[in-house]
């Protein structure tokens, strides 16, 4: 079956229907209009930008520029991450980076050696886009660990202290700050997976099917992406926090200065 492609005109008229959002946002005064337009500006630009460029990795389809690219989504997901937590980057960017690092490549790898059975790991049309989506997914996961643990620190740090002065080691102590942060990332995941095919058709199968892959070769690719990609999220943020735990700790166990100053008013 051939894939239907989208010309301008139709991808034109498909963008019209961000007239209802836009609306509303603005009816209801919600002050993020702009925000949403610029957002829709910078989607298309992106997209565009990573579509040519991903045209020529699959042209080159080169080992050696498939690692470069690697590690350059690893750099800027590390740098995102930051961003959007309060926590300072020369302290955290280490650990962050290992563990989108690590973690994509020995999971990457385990599927399209093990799974698929590639005879080249690094073929651009199986390497590119299973990198791609466990980077994704282990942003947003990672983000929420780390605000999560290092807010309950600061929040509770009485308890952290109580657990080390009654003979707890660091690591004792930190464990129920450590489970919390594991409940609070991963539970929307394990519950999304729960009701997957039911409630609604994840994005990935809906994509093969529309590109022709028949529904039951789409449902497998489905069933494996959610697995690697929880299995990444949880390996990245548990070598992402062993690593940040010894940096952001002194000898004595107290939290040094990870957060970024709150520029005054």
């Amino acid at each position: 079956m051939k894939t239907i492609d989208i010309d301008y005109l139709s991808l034109t008229i498909g963008f019209l229907l961000l007239i209802i959002p836009v609306f509303y946002l603005w009816k209801f005064k919600t002050g993020i209009v702009k925000a949403t337009l610029i957002g829709a500006a910078r989607m298309v630009i992106q997209l565009f930008l990573i579509g040519l460029y991903l045209k020529y990795l699959f042209i080159w389809n080169n080992s050696f520029i498939n690692l470069i690219w690697v590690l350059l989504i690893v750099y800027v997901a590390s740098e995102t991450a930051l961003t959007r937590t309060k926590l300072k980057r020369n302290l955290l960017m280490m650990p962050v980076a290992i563990g989108f690092l690590v973690s994509s490549v020995l999971i990457g790898f385990y599927f399209l050696g093990f799974v698929l059975h590639l005879n080249n790991v690094f073929s651009a049309q199986y390497f590119i886009p299973i990198f791609g989506i466990i980077m994704g997914n282990m942003l947003g996961s990672n983000v929420i660990a780390l605000n999560t643990f290092y807010d309950g620190i600061r929040r509770e740090q009485q308890m952290y202290y109580y657990y080390l002065g009654n003979g707890a080691t660091r690591q004792e102590a930190l464990a129920p700050f450590i489970r919390q942060t594991l409940i609070k990332s991963f539970s929307p995941a394990i519950a999304n997976m729960a009701v997957m095919g039911l409630v609604a058709l994840p994005g990935t199968m809906i994509g093969q099917i529309l590109g022709g892959s028949s529904p039951n070769v789409a449902i497998k690719y489905q069933m494996m992406i959610i697995i690697i990609t929880i299995s990444a999220n949880i390996l990245s943020l548990m070598i992402c926090i062993s690593l940040a735990i010894r940096r952001s700790f002194d000898s004595y166990g107290h939290l040094k200065q990870v957060f970024k100053e709150e520029k005054k008013k």
